[in-house]
């Protein structure tokens, strides 16, 4: 994979834009998303709102379940002491899909239990039905998702999640996905496991506390971070692909000839 991404030109690669870029500050360092308006342009809008309202500024994380997901959110959510939502609104039509048409679906040959095809849109792992069908994200590692009641309805934006562990691809077009993590993933995964059920913190003690929550257009370029991502639209990200489900390392006993979409790596450089 390293000689693909030595022998890569300045056009395989993009920066993503500030608008779309998300930061979660924490007293650990930042976290930094993309975020993937194609595919959930409403809950998106919604977002926007909170944050420029300061929504989630000294809330916090209340939930780190094993291998699964980390979740943060208002801790007092459904009681009369929860944070008001300002003018977001409280209910919301889900987005857990779209129409395939249009989208620059680049498929790559997978055997997949979820999806009849799957690849990548603009840098973000996908699955459709087809050309003419449904498409939407998928719950790959880092993914960022709305939390929600059983109502498909209930998720706003106010509470949210990111895929810590293997890929939970059952929830795939059960919940909206937002878009991914771009940096600071460690920061998520190595956080203390909640004791409570489904991973969640039994006391304010336990829970680790959000300094704000920022869209990368509201910051100082100086304080944005300066990355590449590959784009996935690219001859190069083919010879990737194909590197990593050929193995041809020395150490490679039985290569599989295969890969797993939630096994291709995304690479990213820092912006020179």
């Amino acid at each position: 994979m390293g000689g693909v991404l030595e022998a890569s030109s300045d056009s395989d690669w993009r920066q993503p834009m500030p608008e779309n870029m998300l930061y979660l500050q924490l007293e650990s360092g930042r976290v930094v998303f993309e975020l993937a308006p194609d595919f959930a342009p409403n809950l998106i809008a919604n977002l926007r709102i909170l944050v420029a309202d300061r929504y989630f500024d000294d809330l916090a994380i209340i939930r780190s379940q094993d291998n699964y997901v980390v979740q943060w959110g208002d801790p007092n959510s459904g009681n009369e002491d929860a944070r008001s939502m300002g003018a977001a609104a409280e209910m919301l039509g889900p987005e857990f899909y779209r129409d395939a048409e249009g989208l620059p679906f680049v498929r790559i040959q997978s055997n997949d239990a979820y999806a009849n095809e799957v690849g990548f849109v603009a840098g973000f792992p996908s699955g459709r039905e087809g050309e003419e069908g449904r498409a939407w994200l998928t719950h790959c590692f880092g993914m960022l998702g709305v939390g929600r009641a059983n109502s498909p309805r209930s998720g706003n934006g106010a509470e949210l999640y990111v895929v810590t562990g293997h890929a939970p691809r059952h929830l795939d077009r059960n919940v909206t996905l937002l878009g991914r993590v771009i940096e600071g993933m460690q920061l998520l995964t190595t956080l203390p496991r909640g004791t409570g059920p489904l991973g969640f913190y039994e006391s304010e003690d336990e829970y680790v506390a959000i300094k704000s929550i920022r869209f990368g257009s509201e910051l100082a370029s100086s304080e944005r971070l300066e990355i590449e991502l590959l784009r996935t639209d690219t001859e190069t990200f083919g010879k990737l692909i194909e590197a990593r489900r050929y193995r041809v390392e020395e150490w490679f006993v039985d290569p599989t000839d295969s890969i797993g979409l939630c096994n291709v790596p995304l690479p990213s450089r820092p912006l020179d």
